[in-house]
């Protein structure tokens, strides 16, 4: 029997390695979206307050978020020279303002996964300590990174499935605890990312296949150990509920800039995406923020749409892009992902506006692009980012969704975020081979 799937058009589109503009056929307005989802604000607010009382022992094991008092946060800066330049050079017609949110240089684990990743080991280090009497929650959190709490947890193993980024900001966090970390990495995985979790004492388990092999392969090992706790990228909602908090700092940075957004005002963003969960969880926050004010797009590579094929097949995890012949492998090395996450796309459904996808050889041409007009530099996959802005108004999809919502006319009003997923890590040499790399498309 035929894979009925074949005949919509976005797939067929994908399966060609097309960069297409796709507009959600399932969303509804937040107010029908938001008793439906398996999310609540409550959540996130009690994420909110983990990460405020896990600040003192932040603060104590990353000297560098003393400034920040033990918060883990990224600037948000307007990029005005690259919005020019995408315009004259490549073709946009971005109108309003353009911003760039720079997780990729986030303290501790340089990208957006030291975010839900740091979280996720936090809350399970707060469950082992209240369970063990070794704090209460009106405790100082900073006696967690004494010898003796260290010696405790050392008992205990965190293990994760990663392509890079998660399992970085899984590794440094769980090592700063004490724990036991072993990181599953799979074939796409850049060696230098393999090779600064070792410094840190990881043990870094190879694979040559791809991400979901390893993530499957880590569950299992994990499960195996019962004193192993095993970060389920594909499935976890402890990262969903870490990322989801990055959406009311934000509201706090953009009225500190006396930006505005609401009705007349609206707010884009632009979030490259993997499995999904950072980008998910992101989105969810924002909607409980700004509801249909603000719009939010994915940005996937041709090889590796998974988000979008499972959103517009109705499958989510039940598919993979090599089933409609994709191989899954792209320079975007954290976004080298084939199987999406089913937990996010569900939720997805009704709140994310589309998605776009993006031949490699951009990546690197925004990446030199943003270097050239602003000298900020972030990896290629988190350049995913840009195609967001530059082409929501040129696809037939994503302007059908601009005039169906009445924001076309808004454009001139509205605020424009890139969110830069990772970057601050990445070694010299390398920097200078991504900047040299040029390829076809």
């Amino acid at each position: 029997m035929e894979r009925e799937y074949m005949n919509l058009p976005v797939v067929r589109k994908l399966a060609e390695k097309e960069q297409v503009g796709w507009r959600n056929p399932k969303k509804l307005s937040w107010e029908e979206s938001k008793g439906i989802l398996p999310v609540t604000a409550s959540e996130v607010e009690d994420a909110k307050a983990r990460l405020a009382r896990f600040a003192p022992f932040i603060q104590k094991c990353f000297p560098e978020t003393k400034e920040s008092g033990g918060v883990i946060e990224s600037e948000l800066v307007p990029i005005e020279k690259m919005k020019e330049l995408l315009n004259q050079e490549f073709g946009g017609t971005i109108e309003g303002t353009l911003l760039l949110k720079k997780d990729s240089h986030l303290a501790v684990a340089g990208s957006v996964k030291a975010r839900g990743g740091i979280y996720e080991v936090l809350k399970h280090t707060e469950d082992l300590a209240l369970e063990a009497g070794l704090i209460t929650v009106e405790d100082d959190y900073s006696k967690l990174a004494s010898d003796e709490c260290r010696k405790y947890f050392s008992q205990y193993t965190i293990q994760v499935g990663s392509t890079g980024n998660l399992g970085l900001s899984i590794g440094i966090a769980s090592a700063a605890v004490g724990y036991r970390v072993v990181v599953h990495m799979s074939a796409d995985a850049r060696q230098w990312k393999k090779d600064l979790l070792r410094s840190h004492g990881v043990t870094v388990i190879e694979y040559e296949s791809d991400y979901s092999e390893a993530v499957k392969q880590g569950r299992k090992e994990s499960d195996a150990d019962p004193k192993s706790y095993f970060v389920d990228d594909e499935n976890s909602k402890n990262l969903f509920l870490g990322y989801a908090v990055a959406a009311g700092r934000l509201k706090d940075q953009l009225t500190e800039q006396g930006i505005c957004i609401d009705e007349e005002h609206p707010l884009f963003l632009y979030i490259p995406c993997g499995v999904g969960g950072a980008p998910g969880g992101v989105t969810y926050g924002a909607k409980e923020i700004w509801g249909d004010n603000v719009h939010v797009f994915f940005v996937e590579p041709v090889e590796a749409p998974c988000m979008i094929l499972g959103m517009a097949t109705g499958l989510h995890h039940e598919i993979s892009v090599q089933e409609i012949g994709l191989t899954g492998q792209t320079h975007a090395d954290g976004l080298a992902v084939g199987r999406p996450s089913g937990f996010v796309g569900k939720v997805m459904d009704p709140i994310l506006s589309g998605e776009f996808t993006v031949h490699d050889k951009w990546l690197y041409e925004y990446m030199r692009a943003l270097i050239k007009s602003e000298n900020i530099f972030i990896e290629p996959s988190s350049c995913a980012a840009f195609e967001g802005p530059l082409k929501l108004n040129q696809y037939e999809e994503t302007r059908g969704y601009l005039q169906e919502h009445g924001l076309l006319e808004k454009l001139p009003n509205a605020v424009h975020i890139a969110w830069a997923t990772g970057g601050r890590l990445v070694p010299e040499e390398i920097r200078r081979e991504y900047q040299n790399t040029y390829l076809e498309e």
